[in-house]
């Protein structure tokens, strides 16, 4: 087994060979001058299980190109077998036909990662699980509910805690926290007017005296997290705190996170922080490296992954 890095998020991948107890796989990856990528594999890999870790975040396309040319490295490299490791796949809000003439952008990466010499997939918290099926080879997409939920109850246990999804689209991610938490679950509707642009229309649940989690997938400008929690104080809520698995942060989202109405929003490390994030008073980062590690070393030793979130 082989752990390869490209270079989008160099310290989660470190933290998952730390997990895992092996080396990082010497390699050059790279740009000429006119910032053409060139990847070079340092050590043979000719049988080996190898895992390549990369984020398709900001820069998307040159990180998607990195990770494209690293798979191919390795299929003319002779590698067994060829697992990409996404924590963070890039693309995957474009997974259907949002209006006449657009395209289905996550079917499009999948088919260039599966062509470039991918045998296998391993991402977390898909933005749509039928993402999954974009894929023509095994595909694992793990949760971060585990995770969330014990964080929730370590920093919340005290607190009558209602679990929200500020969003239809996101009820089955929030109801797996709120089960394991045994907690209530609310739902935000709201409309949509344009992208990047949101409107909380109504709260389906009582909030009132309660303190609510927001959960979602992505936090990109923040829009959407921070005018649900400002309808959820308006609506009774003793507090607001959210817990986020891509933390995107693009534009000014920091600064409108700052200045919301949250608490805290919690976010993994899927996506390198940036130093707005890391200096941010309200924002605060978990780790899912060893969540990723294990699911590295199940694969590798062809154990039942699906049995991580039992």
């Amino acid at each position: 087994m082989k752990v390869l890095t490209c270079n989008s998020n160099r310290p989660i991948a470190e933290a998952i060979a730390a997990y895992l107890g092996l080396p990082l796989t010497k390699a050059s990856v790279r740009r000429f001058a006119d910032l053409e990528i060139f990847v070079e594999i340092q050590e043979n890999v000719r049988g080996q299980d190898v895992f390549v870790i990369q984020s398709t975040s900001y820069p998307a396309n040159d990180n998607l190109m990195e990770l494209l040319v690293s798979l191919d490295a390795l299929k003319r490299g002779s590698a067994r077998r060829i697992t990409a490791v996404i924590p963070y796949y890039g693309y995957a809000r474009q997974d259907r036909k949002s209006g006449p003439r657009t395209p289905i952008s996550a079917k499009l990466v999948a088919n260039m990662i599966t062509t470039a010499g991918a045998d296998r997939v391993l991402t977390l918290d898909l933005h749509a699980g039928q993402i999954q099926g974009f894929f023509d080879i095994p595909t694992d997409n793990l949760v971060t509910a585990p995770v969330f939920s014990d964080d929730i109850a370590k920093h919340y246990g005290k607190e009558e805690i209602m679990i929200v999804s500020p969003d239809v689209g996101g009820v089955v991610r929030a109801r797996q926290i709120a089960r394991r938490l045994d907690a209530d679950l609310a739902i935000i509707d709201k409309r949509r007017e344009r992208a990047g642009v949101s409107e909380v229309m109504n709260i389906i649940g009582d909030v009132k005296n309660r303190w609510c989690i927001l959960v979602d997938d992505i936090v990109d400008s923040a829009g959407t997290l921070c005018n649900a929690a400002v309808a959820l104080k308006e609506a009774g809520a003793s507090g607001v705190s959210a817990y986020v698995t891509h933390g995107v942060l693009s534009g000014g989202a920091v600064a409108r996170v700052s200045a919301s109405p949250l608490k805290e929003l919690v976010i993994t490390d899927t996506i390198q922080a940036t130093e707005a994030v890391r200096i941010s008073h309200n924002i605060r980062q978990l780790s899912v490296a060893s969540l990723m590690g294990e699911a590295m070393r199940r694969i590798s030793e062809e154990l039942s992954v699906s049995s991580l979130f039992d």
